[in-house]
């Protein structure tokens, strides 16, 4: 498993929590593997903005290809 950071910007809808919280996104990968990314984001941010978030981050890397599939994804709040 490799951990990498991310940001996500906060929705533009929400105003009530703009705090950014800690998230880990669990991307697996074609190799096998699952790559963990820390996204900042509000609590009540979208999970599919936190996927992406960390997808996109995760594409722009050297590790092997990610699956761009939501519900294969491993999304928890942890702080």
């Amino acid at each position: 498993m490799h951990a990498r950071h991310a940001t996500a910007m906060p929705p533009r809808s929400s105003h009530r929590d703009m705090e950014s919280r800690c998230w880990l996104v669990a991307l697996p990968a074609v190799d096998g593997m699952q790559y963990v990314y820390r996204v900042y984001a509000p609590e009540d941010a979208l999970l599919a903005d936190l996927f992406w978030e960390a997808w996109h981050c995760h594409d722009e890397s050297a590790f092997p290809r990610a699956w761009d599939v939501f519900d294969a994804a491993v999304i928890r709040l942890v702080a």
